[in-house]
């Protein structure tokens, strides 16, 4: 039987899918998923343009998650030109079963994975994370969809997303409030704590 998600969660919440959510289809991605595994398929990968940083990992995200994301890429709400192009040529049926192909399992430690390296300490983010675990999760697996598991991914681009959260580059009101007193040091420690718990992984 194939696994089936239905895909609305934080989406419909933002208001970017219609009320009758769709539904992905893991299976289906199967022969859509080329755009993507030639970076996130490829553990380490970095993108190029406009800032060098991991891609993220994908596998074991809430589909809930991707799906938004997706859809706010496809607006320009967030901003990259490299998936601002790929989402604006994809319909909410491709969304939704790339969604639930990556997240078609639990995330699980990422094996494998290089060392976690980061401009910030571990300790202090634990010591900083009370504030994103209310969302997040203390260890960045939050078993809600509505907010993205962070645990595992990558530290580089846990900063890079803070960053761009605080510069407006990626639009979110909870967010925008949320990294409004940090430092560039204060993020960094955040992403170095998130980043070497066990979670996303890289889905080939």
């Amino acid at each position: 039987m194939q696994r089936r998600y239905l895909v609305c969660g934080l989406a419909l919440a933002l208001g970017i899918l219609p009320a009758g959510a769709v539904e992905g289809d893991a299976e289906a991605a199967r022969s859509k998923n080329s755009m993507c595994i030639g970076c996130h398929g490829i553990e380490g990968y970095r993108t190029a343009f406009p800032t060098v940083y991991p891609v993220p990992r994908l596998g074991g995200q809430h589909p809930e998650y991707i799906m938004a994301a997706l859809q706010v890429y496809k607006s320009g709400d967030r901003s990259h030109p490299t998936m601002q192009s790929i989402a604006g040529g994809l319909s909410e049926q491709d969304m939704a079963d790339l969604a639930a192909y990556y997240g078609a399992q639990p995330a699980v430690p990422a094996a494998g994975s290089a060392p976690v390296q980061s401009a910030g300490n571990v300790m202090r983010g634990k010591e900083k994370s009370e504030v994103c675990a209310a969302c997040h999760g203390p260890d960045g697996n939050s078993p809600l969809p509505t907010f993205p598991r962070i645990g595992g991914q990558h530290p580089e681009y846990l900063l890079q997303a803070l960053l761009d959260y605080k510069a407006g580059r990626r639009k979110d009101p909870i967010m925008a409030v949320q990294v409004e007193a940090l430092s560039k040091q204060d993020m960094a420690d955040l992403a170095a704590w998130f980043g070497a718990q066990q979670g996303l992984y890289t889905k080939h």
